[in-house]
């Protein structure tokens, strides 16, 4: 059996993507506006190399509670970018990535210095019943986690917030 059809049994993992409340991405992705996350790096780091189609991402915003999954369909990985690279990657998905097309220049200004890449397709996004994570041994400043289990960092249901603007 080769490397490819062993990675079928493999077991899926778990991710949870923890957003900046200012960006307001959220939203985007529960209602299917957002259909690729971006993650943007000097150097490689989670989930790079360990994140593959079928996995699951929950989603929460900085400080709140998860409120968000999606099954992960496609990821690519750039590597070595320059801001002419950067650029045609935003060009090309600035649209499903959640960037007006009229905010590319300044995205790719603050992006200049990035070297890494991962566009992560997100698939059957939805809302999930909110609950807290326990991120101890993680880092503070983590912004992406990747667990076998999203019941091993659970700590509690909360009420769910009322999403801004929104019907419900």
């Amino acid at each position: 059996m080769s490397m490819k059809q062993l990675s079928f049994y493999k077991t899926k993992r778990t991710h949870v993507a923890i957003m900046r409340q200012s960006l307001g991405v959220l939203e985007k992705i529960i209602f299917g506006e957002k259909t690729i996350e971006t993650r943007w790096y000097k150097n490689r780091s989670q989930p790079w190399d360990a994140i593959e189609p079928g996995d699951v991402v929950y989603f929460k915003n900085a400080g709140e509670p998860v409120t968000a999954q999606a099954t992960i369909g496609v990821v690519r990985q750039f590597e070595d970018l320059t801001p002419a690279k950067i650029r045609a990657i935003l060009e090309e998905y600035a649209d499903r990535i959640g960037i007006d097309p009229g905010n590319i220049d300044d995205f790719c200004q603050r992006h200049r210095d990035k070297k890494y890449c991962l566009l992560i397709f997100l698939q059957n996004p939805l809302a999930v019943k909110p609950f807290e994570i326990n991120k101890t041994g993680f880092g503070n400043q983590t912004a992406w986690l990747v667990i076998d289990n999203i019941d091993k960092i659970k700590k509690t249901t909360v009420t769910q917030p009322k999403l801004l603007g929104r019907k419900q």
